[in-house]
């Protein structure tokens, strides 16, 4: 009987211990193995690896402290997760966008790398099989000594990045990719359901984003035509002509181009003019749209610019002096310093189209 009492309070000592323990765990205070979060957008998507960062202490790592060859939480305390807001390619291999419970099998000249549809467990303790959303294989590196256990992402580029986690001198690299122009392709209709659908900018910006990703020329088209429909500018016009020349339509590109430019302002003239000159290297028809400027806006200050670009490229210097100081007249406080520069060029007789 006295026995019976004494394991029994044994029992009740070692469950309150326990209980303790646990409820410990809920509430907001210090741990050894502190929490930290890491991301990286690839794209428009968001990687997040969310953790806690144990650290060794001049411990033995690798077969001590985390043994070889078998499940490993890859952290400390909770799971640690990874979180992909859009699908991605891990190590070549397709998954779906979500939260994974991130865990790893190590091994000293190989890691297996596991990303489990359970996100929710205590470390690798409940981890089953059968769970694995995916499984990948990787060699770990050597690295610098790290005390405390680190995610990190290298290898930046504008859809790929590798994931390394490393801890003591090991190294464990993931590389990880996104298809960004699908991405964004599926992301547009749904971004375009709310109160942008109403701003031409916004399917201006869609437009654009297509030109520029020299992707997918036809849905750029009818974003850009959507964009004139809900507001017919000099922009959307422009870039619905650059979206033809893309696709090899010139007579319609053209045709694109002079409806805006009969929108344009006198800025945005000078500045189209600036293009054709500097970046399009086209001369004979920048100087055509200077001209049209000039008859259009003959008091803008930039059309004094657009009459001393004119000047220069006849050779007429003195007269390109004096149109440059006209345009002093009207123009914003910030660009003055930009036509003293062209000034001292012109006063110096240098070609300030080139």
């Amino acid at each position: 009987m006295k026995n019976l009492r004494i394991s029994l309070g044994l029992f009740c000592l070692s469950l309150i211990a326990t209980l303790s323990h646990a409820q410990s765990q809920e509430l907001n205070l210090p741990r050894q193995s502190q929490r930290a979060v890491v991301t990286q957008r690839l794209g428009i998507t968001d990687i997040t690896v969310n953790y806690h960062r144990p650290l060794a202490n001049g411990r033995k790592v690798w077969g001590g402290l985390v043994p070889y060859v078998q499940f490993w939480r890859a952290g400390a305390n909770e799971n640690t997760t990874i979180t992909f807001t859009d699908p991605v390619t891990v190590e070549g291999k397709s998954l779906a966008a979500g939260t994974y419970g991130l865990h790893m099998i190590p091994n000293e000249n190989q890691f297996t790398v596991i990303f489990s549809n359970a996100a929710t467990s205590w470390g690798s303790f409940s981890y089953k099989q059968d769970e694995d959303a995916l499984r990948v294989n990787v060699k770990p590196g050597p690295a610098e000594a790290y005390n405390a256990l680190t995610y990190d992402f290298d290898q930046l580029k504008p859809d790929s990045a590798v994931l390394t986690m490393r801890w003591d001198k090991v190294a464990v690299p993931v590389n990880i990719s996104v298809d960004v122009n699908k991405v964004v392709e599926a992301s547009l209709p749904k971004q375009l359901r709310g109160l942008s659908q109403y701003d031409w900018q916004s399917w201006n910006d869609a437009a654009n984003w297509f030109l520029t990703a020299k992707f997918d020329y036809s849905q750029g088209l009818k974003d850009a035509d959507q964009s004139i429909q809900v507001e017919d500018r000099f922009d959307n016009q422009m870039t619905k002509a650059q979206l033809l020349d893309a696709t090899g339509k010139t007579s319609e590109a053209n045709a694109a181009r002079q409806q805006a430019l009969a929108k344009a302002s006198a800025l945005q003239m000078y500045g189209y003019g600036r293009q054709l000159l500097k970046v399009d290297h086209k001369p004979q028809e920048a100087f055509a749209v200077f001209h049209d400027l000039i008859k259009r806006y003959p008091d803008a200050w930039v059309s004094h610019l657009a009459q001393a670009r004119l000047a220069t490229g006849d050779g007429k210097y003195d007269q390109a002096v004096a149109q440059l100081k006209l345009s002093y007249n009207g123009a914003p406080e910030q660009i003055k310093p930009q036509l003293d520069a062209l000034l001292k060029q012109l006063e110096a007789k240098e070609d300030i189209n080139k």
